[in-house]
């Protein structure tokens, strides 16, 4: 069973974006130490044209060969002419109102989210599905999440989009481990009790 991660940049207060979504304050937490980290670590979280102009093109995956996002995440990569975000991963996008894909390498999930997610888990392999957000499929996936990793900016919103776009549920994780950085951004990952 592959595992589905959480990856994701929040600020102290939780919130991954201002209350439009945007997040774009915390990128500038994105110094050498931490692309150093993400480059050792995370190589397939960087979006593939990041990945070029860092060149980090190269890098094998360390953890994920799946990527599954939401419509407004992908928006963005829309917005600046990018169609496969994430061409060095199997790319999915859950979206009720886009029909077609712009790119032959990016599927739409237009119904059963958690019943295509489950699908990806069951397949065989050595690399896990990395959940990159947002709020609301975070919220809809929320019980078919195995693991956090959280990046947290010392910044504080205030309001803003959560993590989890979903009503009140307990969901229980164990820390297993942090790592802390220079410019006080944390990266901590939990793991699911189950």
């Amino acid at each position: 069973m592959r595992k589905l991660t959480y990856y994701i940049a929040c600020s102290i207060d939780g919130f991954i974006g201002d209350p439009g979504g945007d997040g774009t304050a915390m990128l500038r937490f994105v110094d050498e130490e931490f692309i150093a980290f993400l480059k050792t670590e995370f190589p397939e979280t960087l979006p593939t044209h990041g990945r070029r102009a860092l060149g980090l093109d190269d890098l094998p995956n360390k953890r994920f060969d799946t990527i599954v996002q939401g419509r407004r995440s992908y928006d963005l990569a829309l917005a600046e002419g990018i169609t496969s975000p994430y061409a060095h991963l199997r790319e999915y996008v859950a979206s009720g109102t886009l029909k077609e894909s712009p790119d032959p390498n990016v599927e739409i999930i237009s119904d059963d989210l958690v019943g295509k997610v489950r699908e990806l888990k069951a397949e065989d392999g050595a690399f896990g599905i990395y959940l990159c957000g947002g709020a609301q499929i975070a919220g809809e996936l929320r019980d078919e999440i195995d693991e956090l990793v959280i990046k947290t900016y010392p910044l504080v919103y205030g309001a803003g989009m959560p993590m989890f776009g979903s009503g009140f549920a307990l969901s229980e994780f164990a820390l297993e481990s942090v790592r802390s950085f220079g410019n006080g951004v944390l990266v901590r990952t939990y793991g699911r009790k189950r």
